[in-house]
């Protein structure tokens, strides 16, 4: 669990450097790991690709959180 920023902004996109099986990665709109939900993210069993870039552009006013299942190697970009 990753307290990214505290307070108003946008999240522009997610980057999943390595994408790994069924991981899953819950965004909130918080500085905590409960709140208002912005997304969850389910990687497949069967991977598509090693890489994968999401983009949201979503405005968050709390904060944003996220947390991760795996050993996920991800980028958050917002501001």
């Amino acid at each position: 669990t990753t307290v990214v920023k505290s307070g108003a902004g946008v999240l522009h996109r997610i980057v999943f450097n390595k994408c790994i099986a069924l991981g899953v990665v819950t965004i909130y709109d918080n500085t905590a790991a409960s709140g208002t939900l912005i997304g969850t993210i389910t990687m497949p069993l069967a991977l598509l690709a090693s890489q994968l870039s999401l983009v949201f552009g979503c405005a968050f006013a709390t904060g944003l959180t996220v947390v991760t299942s795996a050993a996920d190697n991800i980028t958050v970009i917002y501001s």
